[in-house]
């Protein structure tokens, strides 16, 4: 497909005409197709800007849904929303697989590789309207495609562990806990990152993954189990 067919493509699906075209260009190009090249050409800035929306936007509507909801309940709906599967299968029924612009050597890693380039470029997304548009083009797009899946129910869902040694360092040593990203290995599109989590400064956990979120939810469930607190086996399957 045709690039311009693409990022027209992403316009109707993001219901947004952008000014700036190249935001979408970016927002759909797998690092893979970029090696070589600025580090703007990539998806990859642009989904560290959209993670921070996104949440700031969920975090604000549930805040407004459910008022009488714990803050206990409200992370939990929270941690499932942005979850990287229900932002997946979101951005994958949205049509966006057939979009994303991959280097030949990312062709063909399967479906861990798939789910995961639709998680980032759904982040991408969200930060490149939020760039282009402003807040209010970022929320229409967030409350129409992923609120919908918003439900009371989910305030049941296990934490994950990076939520739950938020939970447990704000409320035994009332501070967030700090995550550093401390090395990167491997070639730039199958990179494997090393984490470190810290609370008071402290090194309490370490951990691997093929993202950053991957090694940092890695060294979250290390913490935890440093620290003696246990996890079930929902909150150890996952480090989100």
């Amino acid at each position: 497909m045709k690039l311009y067919a693409r990022v027209h493509e992403i316009e109707r699906i993001c219901d947004h005409e952008f000014e700036d075209k190249e935001l979408v260009v970016s927002a759909i190009t797998h690092s893979s197709a970029a090696e070589g090249l600025p580090v703007t050409a990539s998806y990859e800035r642009l989904e560290f800007l959209g993670d921070s929306v996104l949440g700031t936007l969920v975090a604000r509507s549930l805040f407004a849904q459910f008022p009488r909801m714990d803050e206990g309940g409200l992370t939990r709906i929270k941690t499932a929303l942005i979850a990287g599967k229900t932002l997946a299968k979101v951005a994958d029924e949205l049509g966006i697989a057939p979009l994303i612009r991959f280097g030949i050597s990312e062709l063909g890693t399967g479906t861990r590789g798939m789910r995961k380039a639709l998680e980032d470029v759904y982040e991408a997304l969200v930060g490149a309207l939020y760039l282009d548009g402003g807040v209010d083009a970022a929320a229409a797009f967030v409350e129409r495609t992923l609120m919908p899946l918003m439900d009371p129910s989910l305030a049941k869902h296990p934490l994950s562990a990076k939520s739950r040694l938020q939970e447990v360092a704000q409320r035994d040593y009332h501070c967030g806990p700090e995550y550093k990203i401390v090395s990167q290995e491997g070639p730039a599109h199958t990179p494997t990152f090393t984490a470190v989590a810290m609370v008071e400064g402290r090194r309490v956990g370490r951990g691997k993954g093929s993202s950053k979120k991957d090694a940092e939810g890695s060294a979250a469930l290390e913490a935890l189990k440093n620290m003696g607190y246990l996890l079930d086996e929902a909150e150890e399957a996952s480090g989100e």
